[in-house]
């Protein structure tokens, strides 16, 4: 059976024992000199109360009255071992695409509506992975660091509007070089993006966006939103409707879903294109997409099946306290 120290700290303690030992040595011999400076020796046992001979290992008693406590504080375990488990989880980055056309409502209520439901509701089946957020169009800028606080996460997403990003487009180069930005203390193989995107407008910059992530070992989940019909694209002042997008003719601009990009990107990273106009199905395809291929961290935990024999020792204490309690009536040093 091995043996081992719980708060092997508290051995510090010990060091009180040589300043007990001591002072208690001090006070014996000054209360025999005051006795001598009192009397003769020869008139002591007219003068005070004779004591019996097992008083006189009171001093001892004390003395192991307190190492036994000391004992018990420290702690003695046994049974407890050391065991490297494998725990499985990934790092996620949502990747949101918050461009003018994400306000199309072809997709009740909006496609941007769409994504951020998608976002919280797949974040919902999360277990111990981490999330992060990155919001693109034109540039890109991280909103929340990778964390397994969801709920803060779900206050981050609420807060995404369109103009949280004032350069528009839909860049997917500086999308991914945010994200990679967030993932540079994260090892390769627990890295993936879910990126939601109606795909439109794009700058011609995904391959360069797949190039990165291969060379980061990215894993992409592409979901696209929108539909292939698709609609008008709606334009907001302080939240009040002014009219809806329109081209140099000033024809109504149609935006529609393209997802070329999307399932470029998806396959070249070894993920996989997901509809996301179906709320109730989405969801648990990223989650599955995501657990295709899931990194293992080993870990070392300490199990807390240990025996613990403080109660011994705490009662040997308190048994050569209690001698002293019933045998020094007086309650104090009376040697």
């Amino acid at each position: 059976m091995e043996l081992y120290l719980g708060n092997y700290w508290y051995l510090l303690l010990l060091l009180l024992l040589p300043v007990l030992s001591f002072f208690l040595i001090r006070y014996l011999k000054w209360k025999k000199k005051k006795r001598e400076i009192f009397a003769d020796s020869r008139f002591h046992d007219d003068l005070f109360e004779k004591k019996s001979g097992f008083i006189k290992i009171f001093p001892a008693l004390y003395f192991l009255g307190t190492l036994f406590l000391i004992f018990s504080i420290i702690d003695l375990l046994s049974g407890s071992e050391e065991v490297t488990t494998n725990q499985k989880f990934n790092n996620v980055i949502f990747m949101l695409d918050v461009s003018n056309s994400m306000n199309a409502e072809d997709i009740a209520p909006s496609r941007l509506t769409e994504g951020k439901n998608l976002m919280i509701q797949t974040m919902q089946k999360l277990k111990n992975d981490k999330v992060g957020i990155v919001i693109f169009a034109g540039q890109a800028t991280s909103i929340m660091p990778l964390t397994t606080d969801y709920n803060s996460a779900e206050t981050y997403i609420n807060a995404v509007e369109t103009n949280s990003i004032k350069i528009q487009g839909t860049d997917f180069l500086k999308a991914m070089e945010a994200a990679v930005d967030k993932f540079k203390d994260i090892n390769k193989n627990s890295r993936k993006i879910i990126l939601l995107s109606d795909g439109e407008d794009n700058e011609g910059n995904d391959n360069a966006a797949i190039k990165l992530a291969n060379k980061e070992g990215i894993v992409v989940t592409s979901v696209g939103i929108g539909s292939d019909e698709g609609a008008p694209v709606p334009e907001y002042q302080f939240g009040q409707l002014m009219g809806y997008k329109s081209d140099m003719n000033g024809q109504t601009v149609i935006s529609k879903r393209q997802t070329d990009a999307l399932r470029k990107m998806a396959e070249s990273t070894g993920g996989s294109y997901i509809d996301g106009n179906n709320i109730d199905e989405a969801p648990e395809k990223i989650i599955e997409a995501l657990n295709k291929k899931v990194s293992s961290t080993a870990s070392l935990v300490k199990s807390q099946n240990a025996n613990h024999y403080y109660q011994y020792f705490l009662a040997v204490s308190i048994f050569f306290f209690l001698i002293i309690f019933l045998f020094n009536p007086k309650r104090d040093f009376n040697i």
